[in-house]
């Protein structure tokens, strides 16, 4: 008989890789036919652009693919919390053309899920000591990538309805 922890485990990989898929999609779509600056206008002031939120994921994804890969080569590591103000990297990211961004994204994503996509059950029940959130492991970071990118895609959909608005 199958473990139902592994079957559950599975099933739970399976649905937040498709719901990361669908919102890569959804990230193309609200990006594509705009050109740089279009990308990079602030619709709202103090409020990231398109391509800053673009930059934003591409650099959670980094720090959070970061924390998988300690949590399949080590036992439990620590992991730090991840605090965007003040991020070189991302200020970096940021103020590369659209041109640039938007690709390196994407090459990126489809690279994780694919090294994603080739976990098995074990893997995903990997853990780390992470201070703020008790249980914290693979799966769960994961799954909070997925939220995380959720909030961020809506504010990628209210900046793109002002783009258009502002078009009329």
């Amino acid at each position: 008989m199958a473990d139902p922890m592994t079957a559950d485990t599975v099933k739970n990989a399976a649905r937040i890789l498709s719901r990361l898929r669908q919102q890569t999609e959804d990230v193309r779509r609200l990006t594509a036919g705009l050109d740089e600056q279009g990308l990079g206008r602030r619709v709202f002031h103090d409020k990231w652009s398109l391509k800053e939120l673009v930059a934003h994921l591409h650099r959670v994804q980094q720090v959070f693919e970061g924390r998988v890969d300690a949590m399949l080569k080590r036992d439990n590591p620590e992991i730090e919390p991840y605090e965007p103000e003040g991020d070189n990297l991302f200020e970096t990211m940021a103020a590369r053309p659209a041109a640039a961004v938007l690709p390196a994204f994407f090459n990126d994503r489809e690279r994780l899920l694919r090294g994603l996509e080739s976990l098995g059950p074990e893997a995903w029940l990997r853990t780390g000591t992470h201070p703020e959130f008790p249980g914290y492991g693979v799966l769960f970071q994961i799954e909070y990538m997925a939220h995380h990118e959720a909030h961020h895609i809506y504010q990628m959909f209210q900046r793109r309805a002002q783009l258009a608005r502002g078009e009329e």
